[in-house]
């Protein structure tokens, strides 16, 4: 009984054995294939992240440039704005200065009807001619300079209005 059991037992330990090293060989192979398994998905995540990263770069790039290309044309467009009010402002320098050395006369056209019933016609004509024409009546320099500053501010007024009009279109991107 002795060496039955000896057999049995040899058997036995041969069986867990077996077991114990296809338990082994079957963990090894789950995790070798969950390895590569993981090293895959590792790679494939990796090569999103990179396309993902240059995606987020050609954007940033195509931001810049748009920037680059706003300030530029603002760069421009200032100095435009800015060579208009000059120039608007010589003009309007000169203007004043003729118009202190006489040079210029400011005159403004008089109501040629006359509450009186002449039906817009004039009684006399002109005391330096014989041309019947509209009325006119020369302002004191003094006032035509206060005109012309006022006139000169209203220019600049719509010179800054056109600027901030472009730069509103160009920023909304209409045209």
């Amino acid at each position: 009984m002795k060496v039955e059991a000896v057999k049995w037992g040899g058997a036995l330990l041969l069986m867990f054995g077996l077991m114990a090293g296809s338990a082994w060989a079957a963990w090894e192979w789950q995790a070798n294939a969950y390895g590569q398994k993981l090293a895959s998905q590792e790679t494939a995540h990796q090569t999103v992240l990179t396309n993902l990263a240059n995606a987020n770069s050609a954007l940033i790039l195509a931001e810049q440039d748009k920037r680059i290309a706003l300030e530029q044309w603002l760069a421009a467009s200032d100095q435009a704005h800015y060579r208009a009010l000059t120039d608007e402002q010589t003009k309007q320098a000169r203007l004043r200065d003729r118009l202190a050395t006489a040079d210029l006369r400011l005159s403004v056209l008089l109501d040629a009807t006359d509450s009186v019933g002449r039906d817009g016609v004039q009684a006399t004509t002109g005391a330096g001619g014989v041309v019947y024409g509209t009325a006119r009546a020369q302002l004191d320099p003094a006032h035509a300079q206060r005109i012309i500053g006022i006139t000169g501010e209203g220019d600049q007024g719509l010179i800054a209005l056109q600027a901030c009009q472009a730069y509103a279109k160009e920023v909304s991107g209409t045209k």
